[in-house]
């Protein structure tokens, strides 16, 4: 300047970072990572660049592949719990012994859109050494065990085997139907199919179906409706 007079640029403030955000940015590119490419296709660098984060901040968060996929197997699970069973805490009795309908309802809807999430998690509870620690796992075998020990259960359950085959039979069902290749209105009726069919299995083998008037009397219905859209379309 004439006078002399020096201007020092004004530095920006940096902006603050948001450990929670990034956190779960990284989380959402690890969970479509996982479902493009499962497991094998896993890793920080990759899930970094897809979430936009720097490398070294990705690494601060998880510092090896293993952390990150526990991570987001975790957090996978976690949607699945609630989405299932809402908020209720793990040793409430909501949707537990009550609501057998809408459980079966709701963990079907969590599968048939997200296929690839779901037998990702699955693979990954089936192989883990400690099924405990997984958050939906915990509160459905905990949900069954109680149903187990009701006056609405058949007696001599096992609550292992059988909480595995439903966990198995619903999140496989999409896989086997090819549910990402399908319609809103397709998956829909996908849904009420393979949940119906649960509910009636369970109906003649877990439950004492005079215990549940309502839900045997919405699968008579069902079963009608099926049979009057056979005789349409013959």
């Amino acid at each position: 300047m004439p006078d002399g007079t020096t201007i020092i640029p004004t530095r920006r403030p940096r902006r603050r970072q948001d450990p929670e955000r990034t956190r779960a940015a990284i989380l959402e590119a690890a969970c479509a990572l996982l479902a493009k490419d499962g497991p094998e296709g896993l890793s920080v660098s990759q899930v970094a660049q897809l979430a936009k984060v720097n490398r070294g901040t990705a690494y601060q968060h998880f510092q090896t592949r293993e952390q990150l996929l526990e991570a987001t197997t975790t957090w996978v699970s976690e949607k699945l719990r609630r989405a299932v069973f809402g908020e209720a805490p793990v040793n409430s009795d909501v949707a537990t012994l009550g609501d057998a309908q809408g459980v079966a309802l709701r963990m079907a809807e969590f599968a048939m859109e997200n296929p690839a999430l779901g037998r990702v998690w699955l693979f990954e509870l089936l192989a883990s050494s400690r099924p405990a620690s997984d958050p939906f796992w915990n509160q459905f075998k905990t949900s069954l065990e109680k149903f187990a020990r009701s006056d609405q259960a058949q007696p001599g359950i096992d609550v292992d085997v059988h909480a595995v085959m439903v966990l198995i039979g619903t999140l496989l069902w999409p896989v086997f139907v090819r549910a990402d290749s399908r319609s809103a209105k397709d998956r829909r009726q996908l849904v009420e199919r393979f949940s119906n069919e649960m509910l009636r299995l369970s109906l003649q083998g877990t439950m004492r179906p005079e215990k549940f008037p309502e839900l045997d009397a919405h699968l008579r219905a069902a079963r009608g409706d099926k049979a009057r859209r056979a005789s349409a379309a013959r």
